[in-house]
């Protein structure tokens, strides 16, 4: 049988939040592109928290879609193939790729004509994935009413 789990609805709702941080990007892009950029450069323990916690529930959304393969969600699908991105994202990062710094400070150019489109998509994502967790806590609530 299908279920939501407790803690799925959270999931989407923290990443929704970390994402729609990215509003910031549009108010202003040079504190923004700084803070990020001295953030990922010197690798402190804000660092090391956001990247640890990005990491944990990536593992866990991976683990929770493998457990539950044979009744997932289609939005579990997200817990996989987002997962997967974001720890290949922070493995590139925390080794220093050179491929993906570049792409990196070209995404953080703050002077780029495609600086809004590029954070409007992740703004527009977070948005989506905190819609989708408020979703699915609703339905989390209405299934443990109707128990």
């Amino acid at each position: 049988m299908k279920r939501i789990l407790a803690y799925e609805p959270w999931f989407f709702i923290f990443f929704g939040v970390f994402h729609l941080h990215r509003i910031w990007a549009i108010l202003d892009r040079d504190s923004y592109a700084a803070f990020w950029l001295g953030l990922m450069e010197n690798r402190g323990l804000i660092y090391c928290f956001i990247m640890g916690l990005l990491a944990i529930l990536c593992v866990i959304g991976i683990v929770t879609f493998l457990h539950e393969r044979r009744r997932n969600f289609w939005w579990r699908w997200i817990y996989l193939l987002g997962g997967l991105y974001v720890l290949f994202d922070l493995f590139a990062i925390a080794t220093r790729i050179s491929f993906w710094q570049r792409l990196l400070l070209t995404m953080f150019d703050t002077s780029s004509p495609a600086w809004n489109a590029v954070w409007f998509s992740f703004i527009l994502l977070g948005a989506l994935s905190f819609l989708l967790g408020v979703h699915l806590l609703q339905r989390y609530v209405e299934a443990k009413d109707a128990q």
